[in-house]
């Protein structure tokens, strides 16, 4: 079995190299104008056939080395200005979202969509959105934000989502994992960074979210939680 995947391996790498050999990614036979179409192309064809956002480091490899993907980025979003749907930054690459506005629409059409958040209750993504402020947080913790005990059923639903991961073990008494966001968590949500999250105090503003409450008591009673791969 192990010598079976080592060969599927190396024959889907021999495959990208031949693949990337037969692009001819400078276009210099080509005039400027249509070189830079070209390129266009080619990076929007990527970002839209992708199932996650596509780093720079990816798109390099479809273009000529003096093409800045910024420029070529920027090109595009302007030929989408009247589309429906945009390429944006999210998780350190780019992808093609939806816009705003068309929200509404796609949920009273009822069509399936590629977005695991639509399928979060209420209180799961209340917890998502408290780790995502908090992060590293243990369940302890989100229990006392939320004044009720924050389940490991709750964390497991959020974890198979690809939303969680485990960070670092908490220095608190019984030292429980903590759990941070991932890059699909990004991803979804359409955030380039953790940076780009809505201001804090205005989710307290709205009593949505307290900092308070980590702050009350500074002692963590152990919640026994257990890194699960």
């Amino acid at each position: 079995m192990a010598g079976t995947r080592t060969a599927n391996t190396s024959r889907s790498e021999r495959t990208k190299a031949a693949d990337e050999r037969m692009i001819d990614r400078e276009l210099e036979d080509l005039p400027a104008e249509l070189r830079w179409r070209e390129w266009m192309l080619r990076v929007e064809a990527v970002i839209f056939a992708s199932a996650e956002p596509v780093t720079r480091e990816t798109l390099v490899r479809v273009v000529g080395r003096a093409c800045s993907i910024d420029l070529l980025i920027d090109d595009l979003r302007e030929e989408l200005r009247t589309r429906p749907y945009d390429i944006v930054a999210v998780a350190g690459g780019w992808q093609h979202r939806t816009r705003a506005a068309y929200g509404p629409v796609i949920r009273a059409s009822a069509a399936p969509t590629r977005s695991g958040a639509a399928s979060l209750s209420e209180h799961e993504a209340a917890v998502l959105m408290a780790i995502a402020y908090l992060q590293p947080v243990t369940r302890g913790e989100l229990s006392k934000v939320f004044g009720k005990d924050v389940s490991r059923d709750t964390i497991g639903s959020l974890r198979d989502a690809g939303f969680l991961s485990s960070g670092p073990r908490s220095p608190t008494p019984g030292a429980p994992y903590t759990y941070v966001t991932t890059k699909q968590f990004l991803s979804v949500f359409g955030l380039e960074t953790l940076r780009d999250l809505p201001d804090l105090e205005r989710l307290e503003d709205a009593g949505l979210l307290s900092r308070q409450a980590l702050a009350q008591d500074t002692t963590t009673e152990p919640d026994g939680d257990v890194l699960e791969d």
